[in-house]
């Protein structure tokens, strides 16, 4: 089973999300364990407070590092079982002799992308740490995260929306967590491109027909077709992606006949 610890002064925005839809099936199942720790429960102080003004003076707070050590520390006893012992949490070790990945979300860190959750899905476990105010204590950074992960340039009030999305794309792929095991496989950007387009019933829809071609029930030609509309798409809407996507020499021939084709 994967483990999965959410760091948060907010647990209850992660625990109303772990038990619903994709998240909450797969707790069901037993694939994965979704826990919500609340590191101002290991402030140390009388007051609770796990932040203070920076050295050096500016504006705003900044997360202290005992709190949010002491959390991970926990995190690690408890997954360690009867068996975990100092020299285990030293080194950041479960019982199971595998280091987690201590991930910080902030503006600052990798940009994420299917890759990095195909990646994190392969681990057994997965330390989350969501700041809140002006941000983290740098001794966080270097001395106890092992990834720092950004949804993007942009700025939120926390971390906790975006650790969310990271566990949602990285359970979503643990085998057995969805009803159809080949959804995760043709997703956008798990082949390096974008989705091909869906259709369903209704065959015709006010005047607007499915593709003759998903009707004909040939359905190698359905994946020749969709394999080239999902060039298509990709290529008009992030041709970015093309540039680091694994394409065969069909692929560079039906895109070689997409961009002959294109009014522009």
């Amino acid at each position: 089973m994967m483990r999965i610890d959410v760091l948060t002064l907010f647990p209850e925005m992660c625990e109303s999300v772990f038990g619903t839809s994709i998240l909450g099936k797969a707790c069901e199942k037993g694939i994965v364990s979704l826990n919500a720790v609340n590191f101002r429960d290991f402030s140390g102080n009388k007051h609770n407070s796990v932040d203070d003004t920076p050295y050096g003076g500016g504006g705003g707070m900044v997360l202290k590092p005992d709190p949010i050590f002491a959390a991970v520390e926990h995190v690690l006893k408890e997954s360690a079982g009867p068996l975990g012992d100092q020299e285990s949490l030293a080194t950041g070790q479960a019982a199971s002799g595998v280091k987690p990945r201590i991930i910080l979300m902030c503006p600052q860190g990798k940009p994420y992308n299917q890759r990095i959750a195909e990646e994190l899905a392969r681990e057994e476990h997965l330390i989350f740490i969501c700041g809140h105010y002006e941000g983290y204590d740098e001794r966080i950074r270097e001395h106890l995260v092992t990834d720092e992960l950004s949804m993007g340039d942009y700025v939120l009030t926390g971390g906790e929306l975006p650790a969310l999305t990271v566990i949602d794309s990285v359970v979503r792929l643990q085998p057995g967590a969805l009803g159809n095991e080949t959804s995760a496989v043709s997703d956008s950007f798990s082949t390096g491109l974008l989705e091909y387009p869906h259709y369903t019933r209704p065959a015709e829809f006010r005047g607007w027909k499915v593709p003759d071609i998903l009707l004909s029930g040939h359905h190698a030609n359905i994946e020749v077709w969709r394999r080239e509309q999902a060039l298509k798409r990709t290529l008009e809407r992030r041709a970015d992606l093309l540039e680091t996507a694994e394409l065969s020499p069909k692929d560079l021939q039906a895109l070689k006949r997409l961009k002959e084709n294109d009014p522009q």
